[in-house]
């Protein structure tokens, strides 16, 4: 056992994985992942673990629910490894992606401000590759939310071609948007239809205050991993 582990009380994986649910399989496998430090073996080649493994599986379990299981255990093997700089580099990065989400649902609800009844398709309109590049997306992308009922383009009469109005693009964007924000096809779907309607907003206003309340769990939750993760590091010395 490297130095720095506190000796302390002896635990068996046994008493690790009760008093948080896991099994004792869990706790060999995070042992193996680097998510524990090494564990001590006894003569028979038992394992043994300290307090500090408690502080570290507490800290890993904390970690995860904000910075999501990679990123934790990514965090807790840098920090095992003494590479703790990497630790944080990492966890900026999540807090970075938090302060993107944020912006995007900002975005989203500067979008909403800006919705207007469907009008009746205009004459001209916008082909699928142009329409692409200003989304950032690919052609085929937009045809894959045509098939899921995102966006419905008509067809120039003439070419065959998919022309965009000015509707179709508010769709496309906002579906791009809620995209960008974890939403599945599916669920982005009956909120575009709402859109159409005009003055059917409620689903895509109850969508929003679940996107407020899933970055704000976050946001708390990387504040509790971020204190376990602390204590941890003191632990360690």
């Amino acid at each position: 056992m490297g130095r720095n582990l506190q000796s302390g009380e002896r635990l068996r994986p046994v008493d690790l994985a009760r008093g948080h649910g896991l099994s004792t399989q869990a706790i060999r496998n995070y042992e193996e992942a680097g998510i524990l430090p090494a564990a001590a073996r006894t003569p028979h080649g038992y394992r043994t673990y300290t307090s500090l493994h408690a502080g570290a599986l507490r800290a890993f379990l904390a970690l995860a629910p904000g910075h999501g299981h990679q990123t934790a255990t990514s965090i807790m093997r840098a920090v095992n490894q003494g590479a703790v700089d990497e630790a944080f580099r990492l966890i900026d990065e999540s807090h970075a992606q938090l302060l993107d989400d944020r912006r995007t649902l900002q975005a989203v609800e500067s979008a909403l401000g800006d919705l207007e009844p469907t009008t009746p398709p205009e004459p001209g309109g916008t082909f699928i590759g142009p329409l692409a590049g200003r989304l950032g997306i690919r052609p085929a992308t937009l045809r894959k939310w045509e098939r899921a009922g995102l966006v419905r383009p008509r067809r120039d009469p003439r070419t065959g071609y998919r022309v965009y109005d000015e509707a179709d693009v508010r769709d496309a964007r906002l579906a791009g948007q809620l995209r960008r924000g974890g939403y599945l096809l599916e669920q982005i779907a009956p909120l575009i239809a709402q859109v159409r309607a005009a003055g059917g907003l409620e689903p895509l206003e109850a969508a929003l205050r679940d996107w407020h309340g899933r970055l704000s769990a976050r946001g708390r939750a990387m504040l509790a991993g971020a204190a376990e993760l602390e204590a941890y590091l003191r632990r360690r010395g």
